[in-house]
C-alpha cells in the first residue's frame, strides 16, 4: 500500500527514511511472533506431555489414598469404641461401687446406701438405652435382682427407722422413735388453764382432770393458741424416713410402704389415747352405766376429743405431711389409715350417747357434746381433707347432727314432762318445791348455753330470729312450771298453805330470773308481772289464815242495843258488853293463835327478805287490833280471877311469837 509524501522541496530524502525505519521495525515484529509461537507451541507440548504423567501419577496413587482413608475410618473407629468401652467400663465400676455398698446394708450409712438404690436404677436405665452391648441383658437381669434386694432391705430399714432410731455415735439401736405418747406430755401441750393441778389424780393416773364448769371454758376459749402440737417422731430422723419412702414409691412397692406405715403409727396412737383412758364402749354398755359413772365418761370424753384432734392427730398429720411429701394422694391415704380406728372408737362413744334414751339430765351433757363437735369441725375438715378420708369427715359431721338433734328432742322432752310432772308428794311446810329449784336452776344452765341453743335453732327451725325463739322456749318452760305448781297446789287442805306455797314458788321464779340472763330475755314486764302475782298470793294467804283470829279481835256482836252505864249482874259494862264474851273472844284468840303459831312456824317461807316482809305485813293487822281490843275491854277481864288465863300475851310476846312463825321448825310439844 502507498503512503503519502510530504509536500517540500526537501522532503523526499526525509521520507524515505522513515519509511525505512517502520519497515526495519515489523521485521523485528515479525521475528519476534515468530519465535513466541515457536515457544508457545514447545510449551503446550511439554504441559501435554505433563498432563499425561500427572493423570498417570493419580492413577498410580489411588489405591494409597484408598487405603489411606480407610486407616483413618479405622483410627476414629477404633476411637469411639474406645471411648463407648469406657463409659461402659465406668458403668460396670459404678455398678461394682453400688452393689458393695447395697450388700453392706443401709445401717451403716443410709445416705450412701440411697443414693447406690439410684445409681443402679441409672445403670439400668443406660443399659436398656444400649442394648446393642451383647452383655447388656445379663447386667439388667443382674442389677434388677440386686435392686429388689436393695428396696426389701429399704423396706425393714423404713420400719426399723419408723420404730426406732440411733444415737448418732452408734450403730445401735437403741431409741423408740414410734412410742404412746404418755398423758403427762400430752397436758403439758395444753393451755395452762386445761393442765391438771399439781398433785392431781391426772399426774400419776393419766386421768383426765374434772372439767370446768361451761361458762369457764367458754371464757377460755381463745386459748387455742396455747395448744403446742406434741413431738411424735424426732425431727431429725424425718427427712430419712422421706427419702426412704420416696425410694419405695418409685421401686412400685407403695402398698408394702402403706402397710409398714399404717401398722406402726395406728398401734401408738391407740395406745397413746388407751393410756390418756380412752375405751370401747359400745351402746349397751352405755345404757347399763349409772348416770353419775355415765356423766363422768362423757366428761372425759369431751377432753378426749379435744385432746386427740388438736394434739395427736395433728401431731400425725405432721408427720405424715412431712414423710409423705410430694405425695400428696398417699399422705391423706396413710394418715386416714392411722386415725381410722381411733376416731371410730371416740366418735362410738358419742354415736350411743347420742342414740340412748333421752332423759332430762342429758340435755346438758348433750350440749356440751354438740359444741366440741362444733367446735373441732373446722381442725377435723383441715386434718382429715383429701379424698381418702372423707368417710371420718362425714363421720364427724353425722354425729355433730345426731348430738344436735337428740339435744333438741330431749329440750322438747323437759319442757312437757315439766308440765306433766306427776308428783304426789307435796312439801309440808309450803316451801319451794324440788320441782321448781330443779326447773329453775335448769333455765338456768341453759343461759350458759345460749350461743349453742341458738345454733341448734337454726339448724332445725325457720322463720323467727334465734334469740327469740329461746326466749319462746324459756316462756313456755315457765308457765309449764307454773301450771304444774297450781295442780300441786291443790293438794293442800289448809288454803292459806296454797297461798304460801304459790308465794314462795313464784318469788323464787322471779328472783331467780332477776338474778340471772333470762332477765334479759324475759323481760321486766315478765318480772313485774308475776311479782304482782306474788303479792297477790301473800295477800291471800294473810286474809285467809287471819280472817278468823281478827275477827275475834272485832268489837262486832260485843255490844247490846240497850245502853247504860251500870255494871250488870253477869258481868257487864255500861256499854252493855259481856265480860263472858270478852273471856271467850280472848280464850278463843288465845287457842287460835297458839294454833296458827304451832303450826305456821313449822311452814317455811325461805326467802328472808319475803319472810321478814310477810311477818310484818301480818304483824301490822294484828299487832294493832290486838292492843284497840286489850286496851278497851282488858279492864273487864284484869277486874276478874284468873285474868292471865286469858289476857295470855303482851303486844310484845305476840310480835315475838310472829317472828318465828316460817321458819320450818320442828316442834315436838307433848300433846294436850
Amino acid at each position: 500500500m502507498g503512503i503519502p509524501s510530504r509536500k517540500g522541496g526537501g522532503a523526499d530524502g526525509g521520507g524515505a527514511v522513515g519509511v525505512d525505519v517502520l519497515s526495519e521495525r515489523a521485521a523485528q515484529m515479525r521475528e519476534a511472533l515468530v519465535k513466541n509461537q515457536s515457544i508457545t507451541d514447545n510449551m503446550v507440548s511439554i504441559l501435554g506431555s505433563f498432563d499425561h504423567r500427572l493423570s498417570a501419577l493419580e492413577t498410580a496413587m489411588r489405591p494409597t489414598q484408598i487405603r489411606t482413608h480407610a486407616v483413618r475410618r479405622a483410627h476414629e473407629n477404633i476411637d469411639k469404641t474406645l471411648k463407648a468401652a469406657e463409659v461402659i467400663l465406668a458403668q460396670f465400676d459404678v455398678s461394682r461401687q453400688a452393689e458393695a455398698k447395697i450388700l453392706k446394708g443401709p445401717n451403716e450409712d443410709l445416705e450412701s446406701y440411697l443414693k447406690a438404690i439410684e445409681q443402679l436404677r441409672n445403670n439400668i436405665q443406660f443399659f436398656s438405652n444400649n442394648k446393642s452391648f451383647k452383655s447388656s441383658d445379663g447386667v439388667i437381669n443382674h442389677t434388677n435382682n440386686l435392686l429388689s434386694k436393695a428396696i426389701s432391705k429399704l423396706e425393714e430399714e423404713f420400719k426399723q427407722l419408723l420404730s426406732y432410731y440411733r444415737f448418732a455415735s452408734h450403730s445401735l439401736w437403741n431409741r423408740i422413735a414410734s412410742k404412746p405418747v404418755e398423758p403427762e406430755r400430752l397436758f403439758e401441750c395444753l393451755p395452762n388453764s386445761m393442765r391438771p393441778s399439781s398433785g392431781s389424780p391426772g399426774n400419776s393416773t393419766g386421768k383426765i382432770p374434772p372439767s370446768k364448769s361451761h361458762s369457764e371454758h367458754q371464757n377460755n376459749s381463745t386459748e387455742n393458741s396455747a395448744y403446742t402440737t406434741p413431738t411424735l417422731i424426732p425431727p431429725r430422723i424425718l427427712p430419712l424416713l422421706h427419702d426412704l419412702a420416696q425410694q419405695m414409691v418409685e421401686a412400685g412397692n407403695q402398698q408394702q410402704l402403706q402397710r409398714i406405715y399404717r401398722d406402726t403409727r395406728s398401734t401408738v396412737l391407740e395406745e397413746s389415747l388407751q393410756k390418756l383412758g380412752v375405751e370401747k364402749l359400745s351402746k349397751d354398755d352405755v345404757q347399763k352405766m349409772q348416770w353419775e359413772v355415765l356423766e363422768a365418761k362423757i366428761g372425759n370424753w369431751i377432753h378426749f376429743m379435744r385432746i386427740a384432734v388438736k394434739l395427736l392427730f395433728a401431731g400425725e398429720r405432721k408427720v405424715c405431711d412431712q414423710i409423705f411429701a410430694g405425695f400428696d394422694s398417699l399422705m391423706d391415704q396413710c394418715f386416714a389409715e392411722v386415725t381410722n380406728g381411733s376416731v371410730a372408737v371416740l366418735l362410738s362413744f358419742g354415736e350411743a350417747i347420742a342414740k340412748s334414751k333421752r332423759s332430762p339430765e342429758k340435755l346438758f351433757v348433750l350440749l356440751d357434746m354438740y359444741e366440741i363437735m362444733r367446735e373441732l369441725h373446722s381442725e377435723i375438715e383441715a386434718l382429715f381433707r383429701g379424698k381418702s378420708c372423707s368417710e371420718i369427715r362425714e363421720s364427724a359431721l353425722g354425729l355433730t347432727k345426731r348430738l344436735a338433734q337428740t339435744a333438741q328432742e330431749t329440750f322438747g322432752d323437759f319442757e312437757e314432762a315439766v308440765e306433766k310432772d306427776a308428783t304426789k308428794t307435796a312439801v309440808a311446810d309450803g316451801t319451794v318445791h324440788p320441782l321448781t329449784s330443779y326447773v329453775i336452776n335448769y333455765v338456768k344452765f341453759l343461759f350458759d348455753y345460749q350461743s349453742t341453743l341458738k345454733q341448734l335453732f337454726q339448724e332445725f327451725e325457720s322463720g323467727d330470729d334465734s334469740h327469740s325463739q329461746l326466749a319462746a322456749v324459756t316462756m313456755r318452760i315457765m308457765q309449764a312450771l307454773q301450771t304444774n305448781l297450781d295442780g300441786k297446789s291443790k293438794q293442800y287442805k289448809d288454803v292459806s298453805l296454797t297461798h304460801l306455797f304459790l308465794m314462795n314458788n313464784i318469788h323464787y321464779m322471779v328472783r331467780s330470773v332477776r338474778r340471772s340472763e333470762a332477765k334479759d330475755l324475759l323481760g321486766d314486764d315478765w318480772v313485774q308481772r308475776h311479782r304482782r302475782i306474788v303479792q297477790q298470793h301473800a295477800n291471800q294467804y294473810k286474809r285467809i289464815a287471819w280472817a278468823k283470829i281478827l275477827q275475834c279481835l272485832s268489837v262486832q256482836g260485843l255490844t247490846s242495843s240497850g245502853g247504860g252505864s251500870a255494871v250488870s249482874a253477869d258481868g257487864g259494862n255500861s256499854s252493855g258488853v259481856s265480860r263472858a264474851i270478852i273471856k271467850d273472844r280472848l280464850k278463843t284468840f288465845n287457842i287460835q293463835f297458839e294454833e296458827l303459831h304451832q303450826k305456821q312456824s313449822q311452814w317455811t317461807v325461805p326467802d328472808t327478805e319475803l319472810r321478814e316482809s310477810l311477818r310484818l305485813a301480818v304483824a301490822e293487822v294484828l299487832l294493832p287490833a290486838y292492843r284497840s281490843f286489850i286496851k278497851r275491854f282488858g279492864p273487864l277481864v284484869d277486874n276478874g280471877k284468873n285474868a292471865q288465863k286469858y289476857i295470855r300475851y303482851t303486844p310484845e310476846d305476840l310480835e315475838h311469837m310472829l317472828g318465828e312463825f316460817f321458819e320450818g321448825k320442828t316442834l315436838n310439844e307433848p300433846k294436850r
